[in-house]
């Protein structure tokens, strides 16, 4: 299994920085989905952009459900995040 070895927040710089400190203002932390993006801040600032908009962006969906569409798959993919 391949191994992705995360940038410390300590250590982050840049796009990578910027994502990390938007990350703690939003959760307090910054989860292994975050972090394991970080070698390459493009993708992680990107993929957070999309997480945005799919949960919180227009949509006939109410927030809840868009919760439970997450819960569910990550539940049937056994995702332990």
């Amino acid at each position: 299994m391949p191994y992705i070895e995360p940038i410390p927040p300590q250590a982050a710089t840049g796009i990578t920085k910027r994502e990390y400190d938007k990350a703690m203002q939003r959760a307090g932390r910054i989860w292994n989905i975050v972090s394991i993006m970080s070698p390459n801040g493009e993708a992680m600032r990107d993929s957070m952009r999309f997480y945005a908009t799919l949960m919180f962006g227009e949509s006939p969906l109410s927030r809840a459900q868009r919760e439970m569409i997450a819960v569910v798959t990550s539940q049937v993919n056994e995702c332990v995040y």
